[in-house]
């Protein structure tokens, strides 16, 4: 008997943590029973249809989330016709809340498990063994075509095996954990403000897995609790312990409430090596009138102090989210949220768009606050009492300039100068994806190393007198990220005597001293030249983020005496920007 646990995931990266839950639940007495076939919604339907009908299984499970859904309804129209003999069942948020009429419209499914899964599949998985299939209405949790059948009982979190005994089907990929299910909070656009109770895993459970990432040194591990610090001294303990056993690579993903951190955890999160850390802060919106309607309590100068209290160490990177279409936020409302928040400097601003999913509150107030959204997934929306399409469409295409031009770290000290010449930091992307439409590169998107040209071409436009300085702030930024091989046509050429006898002179006095590249003692100073740029500077382009302390000087106005080399050293790198250590160069 075999019974494939299928996964379509967002990308390659990512992983599935239900069906290996499933699969471990089940047990090692059922192991042989159970396959898992992982694929992502980036492969054609026919290629995973395929790969599901060689499997040959007797029964078939799919995982079902806003972002496979439309794959996973596809493989359902052709599953039944290829496989007659095979059951399908489906389970996940997508199809928990509408079982009934998904069953409707696909008669050929066997029927859908609802709600938490793991009790409700090792049941089912031990009557497909005993060959007792007939009749399952005795089964608690299930939604069959003859209707529901008893509501299961949460799962005890503590009694719930570890997803992972080996890391290598996940090579290169992202493992999610969970020490908790549930949340105190009543978000109206969230599915988990229905569990109104918190369950948390026993800590020395979560202990001893927390070993497992260390040990096995797992690049990224991503804690799937709804809200983690909701319990003070259980995100106290797990930090507490990553910070005691550090192994200087693994990093974890937290997504927290910011407004409710306290002073202690602060202090600890401030103790955490650059890099082991990296939080998830949903702020939605700073519009009172919206928070209250969305049932959102929270502190929003308190949050901000929070913010800026972790950011101010620079070892924790800060992820901030804001939702477009929310009740009683319009355009220039959205605006001001934006605003606010970006005054935050979070390392990467999420301006993401409200997704009305069926069982969450707000889906039964669409008529009331007149929102229109998409009947495919993602069910986003289109349009509401306050925000027309209009305004969604601007807001996507401002969107995707955040998406290019900030949250790809990638211009950080240009964008800091140019943002000088807008009123607000708005205004600037909006700008932006105005220019964006105007030369058509929405539909014929720049490449990566072009963007840093298309910028500089958008800066001649809003500040023209400063071009010299936006070449050179666009060129640092580039040499930050990258050791380009290939010099772009906006850098200053390079090609004068004096840069080449001093390049030359430089890295053959750095072979002999080692005095700025210790770190790379084991090669000559023909392989340093190639492991490292050195480029000149006429403005103090790195003072404009604070690189070298409190900014000295406004590059806008205040040119440098003589022109500052600096040294980008890509073998130390910053851990959470991944920029290159720059070092200053004496000119004699």
């Amino acid at each position: 008997m075999k019974f494939l646990l299928v996964a379509v995931n967002a990308k390659y990266i990512h992983s599935n943590p239900a069906i290996y839950s499933l699969a471990a639940y089940a047990g090692k007495k059922h192991e042989k029973s159970i396959e898992i076939a992982e694929f992502t919604i980036n492969q054609r339907t026919e290629e995973i249809l395929a790969h599901l009908y060689e499997k040959k299984p007797d029964a078939i499970g799919f995982s079902c989330y806003i972002w496979n859904w439309n794959t996973v309804r596809e493989l359902l129209e052709n599953l039944p016709a290829v496989l007659p003999d095979t059951d399908i069942w489906l389970g996940g948020p997508e199809v928990s809340y509408n079982a009934p009429s998904i069953l409707e419209r696909f008669p050929g499914i066997r029927g859908i498990m609802v709600g938490e899964g793991e009790a409700t599949f090792r049941e089912l998985l031990q009557r497909y063994e005993n060959r007792d299939t007939e009749d399952l209405s005795d089964v608690p949790g299930l939604c069959l075509p003859s209707g529901m059948t008893a509501p299961r009982e949460a799962t005890d979190l503590s009694s719930l095996p570890f997803l992972y005994e080996t890391t290598e089907p996940f090579t290169n990929r992202i493992l999610y954990y969970e020490s908790s299910r549930g949340c105190p909070y009543r978000c109206s656009y969230c599915l988990s403000s229905i569990e109104k109770s918190v369950r948390l895993r026993d800590m020395e459970i979560v202990k001893k897995e927390l070993d497992f990432f260390l040990e096995k040194q797992v690049k990224q591990v991503k804690f799937i609790d709804r809200t983690f610090n909701c319990v003070h001294e259980h995100a106290m303990e797990i930090w507490e312990y990553l910070r005691d056993h550090d192994n200087g690579i693994t990093n974890f993903h937290f997504e927290i409430s910011a407004d409710i951190i306290t002073d202690e955890e602060i202090e600890l999160l401030q103790s955490l090596r650059p890099g082991q850390v990296q939080l998830e802060i949903g702020v939605q919106s700073v519009n009172e009138e919206t928070l209250s309607a969305i049932n959102r309590r929270m502190n929003l100068e308190r949050l901000e102090e929070v913010v800026s209290a972790i950011r101010k160490n620079r070892n924790i990177h800060q992820h901030l989210d804001l939702i477009a279409g929310l009740p009683y936020e319009d355009y220039q409302s959205f605006r001001h949220s934006f605003n606010r928040v970006y005054a935050m400097e979070p390392d990467q601003l999420q301006l993401g768009f409200l997704k009305v999913l069926s069982g969450a509150p707000i889906s039964m107030q669409t008529k009331e606050y007149g929102i229109s959204y998409t009947k495919q997934p993602p069910y986003e929306v289109l349009f509401t009492k306050w925000l027309s399409y209009g305004d969604v469409i601007r807001l996507k295409k401002v969107e995707e300039m955040v998406e290019q031009y900030y949250n790809s770290g990638q211009f950080v000290h240009t964008l800091k100068v140019l943002l000088k010449a807008f009123d607000t930091p708005f205004s600037l992307y909006e700008a932006l994806a105005d220019f964006y439409e105007e030369k058509g590169y929405f539909t014929n998107s720049p490449a990566r190393s072009y963007r840093y040209e298309v910028l500089l071409e958008f800066a001649d436009r809003y500040d023209a007198k400063n071009r010299d300085l936006y070449i050179e702030l666009l060129t640092f930024d580039l040499y930050l990220r990258e050791n380009m091989k290939s010099r772009p046509q906006f850098c200053k050429p390079l090609v004068d005597e004096s840069y080449k006898a001093f390049r030359r002179s430089f890295y053959r006095q750095e072979e002999a001293t080692r005095a700025y590249l210790p770190n790379l003692s084991s090669y000559d100073g023909r392989q340093l030249s190639g492991m490292t740029h050195l480029e000149p500077f006429s403005y103090p382009v790195w003072d404009v983020h604070g690189i070298c302390g409190e900014m000295k000087a406004d590059p806008r106005t205040e040119k440098l005496s003589k022109e500052q080399y600096v040294l980008f050293d890509y073998s130390v790198k910053d851990p959470l920007s991944k920029e290159a250590a720059i070092l200053f160069v004496d000119v004699k």
